[in-house]
């Protein structure tokens, strides 16, 4: 495959040269060939136009159909999986291990949409059957859910492959059956492209109308602003900061059709050691997060970004180990120089901070040539931090913060205290768990997923998997980015009422030609309709 630096529109590439710019190798600070060139107002419209036009077609196609071009894309990118490493890899600086894991993972969650969609039973389908002797008469009502339309994804820095053009939101908007149009994440728009030349090979080796899919360049916030407020667009995908999330979100509601945004915008991930796992477990649980809180150089959305241990002696030896590792650790490399910046700016601020003081640091590179940076520790007691919201706030790469207290209640006032998170980590013993019981019934309003005796960096692609949270960690607390319930962002439902069986999509039909799971006057079953 040959990188050309132009948006892909549908079945063609863009033609219009906007303003160049180019790729950085994170490790070097050196510009990548080529020069990629940002979209314009008139290639906005017409990946929107397209794919407003393919809806009317795409938006019917079936499940098996769907989940056979989500098996190709998969397909295509297993076999360009060397390629596709090698070009991520200078731009991002991941290691090579990382980004074929990350490829595996982004083929992994297509083909498991795929199944989803060949199941069928996704869909929701209800059937409650017309009563003509009930007063008043009963109709015929029948519901299942159905696409929305064009849908936006924002390619996210951290995740080249798996959170990008063809990663979770996408796959979980096509298989909904909605046309997506990409926002490339200028840190990494070679590999974008390349990825996105295959999902666009995808789509037409399957027979699809050419705006199902189309990819748009730009190193700003233009092209990204002119598609959420654009009115064929119906919903917008996006993970990233909680800045350029909360705009998204804005210019979303202010347009004169109000879209729904599902926007991931990081999370500080708590975890709370309790009393009988720190004395137990105390040297394995400092180890394991030490390399949860610096894995991915910290730039990951579930970093544990917060500690709250109590106040005693084997917190004592649990930070000395903590600040042992964050000594003898190596420099990392932070995707861009944005990122790093905001890192040492937050860093920076969090040494000033009344009431907080660094406990470890290790320095980093002073050439800016380089994006490195040092992984930081840093402890705070009780009342500093719920005083300071801020201390709350997640410092996006390998830092994190200590928080020690004296009780159980101010255990449970600290929880209360939070915002809303992806995240939320419990250490405990049985006995732990029964002395704090009341902290799991505040954390599960707190947070999309509670893990025990674990930690939160590792996000497993499954069915029951959330990946999600209350505000500020979502822009919506009642979805998930990761796992197949992601599907249920990108459609609604609609309900028939009176419809002639010939005029009813087969999931509703008395039949049940699909053989899918449906409720029918409120019982669950798989069985045929005899009326």
């Amino acid at each position: 495959m040959k990188i050309s630096g132009q948006s892909i529109i549908g079945s063609h590439s863009a033609l219009n040269a906007g303003q160049p710019f180019r790729a950085t190798n994170p490790r070097t600070g050196e510009n990548l060939p080529p020069d990629f060139f940002s979209a314009g107002p008139e290639e906005v419209n017409r990946a929107v136009s397209l794919a407003q036009q393919a809806f009317a077609t795409y938006g019917q196609v079936s499940g098996r159909e769907k989940g056979k071009f989500l098996r190709t894309i998969a397909a295509r990118i297993e076999g360009a999986v060397d390629e596709l490493v090698e070009r991520a890899e200078q731009e991002t600086a991941l290691p090579k291990p990382r980004l074929q894991s990350e490829t595996a993972r982004t083929s992994g969650q297509l083909r498991l949409f795929a199944q989803v969609l060949e199941e069928g039973s996704w869909v929701m389908a209800r059937i409650d059957r017309a009563d003509a002797g009930s007063k008043p008469p009963k109709p015929d009502l029948r519901s299942m859910l159905h696409s929305l339309g064009p849908v936006v994804i924002f390619g996210a820095s951290n995740f080249p492959l798996a959170f990008s053009v063809a990663g979770g939101d996408t796959a979980s908007a096509l298989a909904a059956g909605n046309p997506v149009i990409i926002k490339a994440h200028p840190a990494h728009p070679g590999t974008s492209e390349l990825v996105g030349q295959l999902v666009r090979e995808s789509v037409q080796e399957c027979g699809f109308p050419e705006g199902v899919f189309s990819l748009l360049l730009d190193s700003g916030t233009e092209v990204g602003v002119a598609l959420v407020k654009h009115p064929l667009v119906k919903a917008v995908g996006f993970t990233g900061s909680h800045k350029a999330g909360r705009a998204i979100m804005d210019a979303a509601a202010a347009r004169r059709e109000p879209i729904p945004v599902f926007a991931e915008m990081g999370s500080t991930n708590p975890v709370f050691i309790l009393p009988g796992a720190l004395r137990e477990n105390g040297e394995s649980i400092s180890s394991g997060m030490y390399k949860s809180f610096t894995l991915g150089a910290g730039q990951f959305c579930t970093k544990p970004g917060i500690v709250f241990l109590p106040g005693n002696d084997d917190a004592t030896t649990f930070v000395d180990k903590l600040k042992s590792s964050v000594l003898q650790s190596s420099q990392f490399n932070m995707l861009t120089s944005g990122i790093r910046s905001a890192y040492q700016s937050a860093t920076g601020r969090r040494k000033t901070e009344t009431g907080v003081k660094l406990l470890a640091e290790r320095p980093a590179s002073a050439n800016d040539q380089e994006l490195g940076v040092g992984a930081a520790i840093f402890e705070a007691d009780t009342e500093s931090f719920l005083r300071n919201p801020e201390l709350a706030a997640e410092v996006f790469g390998p830092a994190t913060l200590v928080v020690r207290h004296s009780s159980r209640a101010q255990v449970l006032e600290l929880a209360r205290s939070l915002d809303g998170h992806l995240t939320a980590t419990i250490h405990g013993t049985e006995a732990d768990l029964r002395e704090f019981s009341d902290l799991i019934a505040i954390l599960k309003n707190k947070v999309g997923r509670l893990v025990f005796n674990g930690f939160p960096t590792g996000v497993e692609v499954s069915h029951a998997m959330v990946h999600g949270g209350p505000y500020p960690s979502t822009s919506d607390g009642r979805s998930t980015s990761v796992g197949s319930q992601a599907i249920f962002r990108f459609c609604r439902p609609v309900c028939y009422q009176g419809f002639p069986e010939s005029a009813l999509p087969d999931e509703l039909r008395n039949g049940n030609p699909l053989g899918i799971w449906r409720m029918v006057d409120g019982g669950t079953t798989r069985e045929a309709l005899t009326l």
